[in-house]
């Protein structure tokens, strides 16, 4: 066989988009068989919602917090909407770590898929998630009464702005599984960052109402920039400068944590 003969019948590779498409495939086959972490990862959301909702209703009255807030509830969807993103996206790391305790990981390894396709894959499945939670959080709240004057594009910036804090921290938890390599860790770690960026941002209440450091240290918080960027697209006359600015953080923030996540996996094949 002819050296020419031999490079028209060898495959050619996949281009790294299609690589991406396959291995996000892979992962919603997985979600479509058992749908019910997606719904569990629910519950908790529709809690907060309609109990925070509803219990702390009068805190709009106090003085000093958002003006034309209109009512708690349209205050709070937009932080639970990013809280669902946020802690799904921390146990992102978890598809990785059953990859590596199953062997898929060492063969995806050595498959023509890249290291970007392999860590797109897997952002871009917590992303499809977060989209899906992100509409049944914002119907529950408009079923329990809640009005959004931004309409369709006020939702459309809200889901943005949760897909965009989603590849943040899936990028962030993919890598520590991989540097780790323990369920444990990815654990704590997970429960170190989220549970303190939560507090420390306007999800559940105006920073207004809070101490002064915790302004500041929000203004750092990606968790933060999310919240300001979805509240700011449902609200009556929209600051889309605002918003905008906000989501583009995020945007950079995304890429160069996704960039940081992919080079983890030199780590891990050096550990291997």
């Amino acid at each position: 066989m002819t050296t020419a003969h031999r490079n028209l019948v060898r495959p050619r590779p996949l281009p790294a988009i299609a690589h991406s498409a396959l291995l996000t495939g892979r992962l919603l086959r997985a979600l479509w068989r058992m749908p019910t972490f997606l719904v569990i990862g629910l519950v908790q959301p529709v809690i907060w919602l309609l109990l925070f909702g509803q219990l702390f209703r009068s805190v709009v009255h106090l003085p000093g917090f958002a003006p034309g807030s209109g009512g708690f509830l349209r205050f709070l969807t937009p932080g639970v909407v990013m809280m669902t993103a946020l802690f799904a996206s921390a146990w992102a790391g978890t598809t990785y770590l059953q990859d590596i305790d199953r062997g898929v990981m060492d063969r995806l390894l050595t498959s023509p898929a890249g290291r970007g396709a392999m860590m797109c894959a897997t952002m871009t499945y917590q992303a499809i998630q977060s989209v899906i939670q992100s509409l049944v959080i914002v119907g529950i709240a408009l079923l329990a009464g809640a009005r959004f004057p931004g309409g369709v594009p006020g939702v459309g910036v809200t889901v943005l702005a949760a897909v965009l804090l989603t590849l943040i921290f899936s990028a962030l938890s993919n890598a520590v599984a991989l540097l780790t390599r323990q369920q444990a860790t990815l654990i704590a770690i997970s429960q170190f960052t989220t549970l303190p960026l939560m507090f420390l941002s306007s999800a559940v209440m105006d920073l207004h109402l809070a101490p002064g450091w915790v302004g500041n240290v929000a203004a750092y918080n990606p968790l933060e920039w999310a919240v300001v960027a979805a509240r700011q697209a449902m609200v009556p006359g929209t600051d889309w400068g605002t918003a905008g600015a906000h989501l583009g953080m995020l945007a950079a923030a995304a890429v160069v944590m996704g960039f940081l996540a992919t080079r983890a996996f030199r780590a891990y094949r050096k550990s291997a």
